[in-house]
């Protein structure tokens, strides 16, 4: 990416529409996946880092749940680590202005590690290929890079409340 996509990619993440749509789309899609798995009973293979436990859910489903799993996963599960990486990546941009680039990276990166998590998930979820050993690496890499990613988030709007609130206070508000 060059200097100029970066920064205007930086610009878009960091505009207060993108970050409230974000924000409104990462708690509409956190929502959605509970309602849905009560919905269809089953248990989703997202949180599952170990491939012999991930096999033995994946027989537990039926044929329709592991359709609807893999339907979720095609359609939720894609959306939301764009929605809640560009969250995160956005947030720190807009905060930490000095070295928000660097801060940003794991709200980057796991986005396509969640996604290939996903494509692993949906080969098993439709008998296409098992590979499902991926998920020892992938999974927790998911996982690390999200707490992380949300963390520097949490620092960033915690700090965005602070100046706020100091400076409201320095001018007598």
């Amino acid at each position: 990416m060059t200097g100029r996509s970066s920064s205007s990619m930086a610009s878009f993440l960091t505009g207060t529409r993108t970050l409230w749509f974000l924000f409104a789309a990462t708690l509409a899609l956190s929502c959605s996946f509970p309602v849905a798995t009560l919905h269809w009973q089953l248990t989703l293979l997202d949180g599952i880092t170990s491939p012999a436990e991930a096999r033995s859910v994946l027989e537990g489903l039926t044929p329709h749940q592991r359709m609807v799993h893999a339907w979720i996963t095609a359609t939720l599960d894609v959306a939301y680590p764009f929605a809640y990486g560009g969250l995160f990546a956005g947030s720190v941009l807009r905060v930490f202005t000095r070295h928000g680039r660097y801060l940003a990276l794991p709200a980057l990166l796991v986005i396509p590690i969640d996604l290939v998590e996903g494509a692993v998930q949906i080969l098993a979820l439709t008998g296409t290929a098992d590979w499902l050993a991926l998920k020892a690496v992938v999974t927790p890499a998911k996982m690390l890079l999200f707490v992380a990613a949300l963390l520097l988030a949490t620092a960033a709007w915690a700090t965005w409340l602070y100046q706020r609130t100091a400076g409201s206070d320095r001018h007598g508000a």
